[in-house]
């Protein structure tokens, strides 16, 4: 059976500690009250602090929870309250749709799956929640790149490759393509990333009007798109509207 690293377990320890009360803790409170000898406890909170995940009163030197690990908590609290508020809106497009619905949402330099939906037909799918996305290529990672500064850096900084002859790589095609999906949106994927699929996704927002994620519709191209090639203005609307009533679930309001 594998051990446990003693230095995390310490610095979880000292996480719980530091979230237990109200109050600041200084050095020797944090020591004392782990077992831990002063220099142990110092190197632990100075690392801790740099990561931004305890931060230091500059006048008593007192310590407590950074801000950093506020922003994963509230980050873990979007991902679970947006699947949990996409499950009906999600069913709904699938089955007015007969295609398979996605939402999608930011994860290092790709889209992270966390809620798939089958195409309501008794065709054999696998569940793809969990798998990653590129960015660049696919509707949901134009929609989050147009909306979501971080993944436009992440889209830009990344290696742009090309699946089929329709992908879009250089930058200024990729930027023009995220212009369009701010005026109108949403965004498209007419096998650009999988030949022969196509895909149409629009942003969910949240409760602060910040984009949390996407939702999707993908399917076969000949289903998908009507006859000049562009996904089918019905099944855009359809997305759109799922989006929308996803966000007013968070929050949101009216778009």
């Amino acid at each position: 059976m594998a051990r446990n690293i003693q230095s995390l377990e310490r610095a979880a320890a000292m996480l719980r500690l530091l979230a237990g009360g109200e109050r600041r803790l200084g050095l020797s409170d944090v020591a004392s009250s782990l077992g831990l000898a002063k220099g142990t406890a110092h190197g632990i909170l100075r690392t801790l602090q740099a990561e931004g995940f305890v931060e230091q009163d500059p006048a008593s030197g007192r310590y407590q929870l950074g801000a950093e690990l506020l922003r994963l908590g509230n980050s873990y609290l979007d991902v679970h309250e947006l699947r949990a508020r996409a499950l009906v809106w999600t069913d709904d497009l699938a089955r007015a749709s007969g295609e398979s619905v996605y939402v999608g949402v930011l994860h290092q330099s790709g889209v992270l799956i966390m809620h798939h939906v089958f195409r309501p037909d008794d065709s054999r799918q696998v569940l793809e929640v969990g798998a990653m996305q590129p960015l660049h290529s696919t509707a949901l990672g134009k929609v989050l790149s147009a909306y979501d500064p971080v993944a436009h850096t992440e889209a830009l900084e990344a290696e742009r490759d090309a699946f089929t002859p329709r992908t879009v790589t250089d930058a200024t095609g990729f930027e023009e393509i995220l212009g369009l999906t701010r005026a109108r949106g949403w965004a498209a994927d007419v096998e650009e990333t999988w030949e022969g699929i196509a895909s149409v996704a629009a942003p969910i927002h949240d409760r602060r009007r910040m984009p949390v994620g996407a939702v999707a519709v993908a399917g076969a191209v000949e289903r998908v798109c009507g006859e000049g090639g562009e996904p089918r203005a019905s099944l855009v609307a359809s997305v759109r509207d799922c989006a929308r009533a996803v966000s007013r679930d968070l929050g949101a309001g009216r778009f």
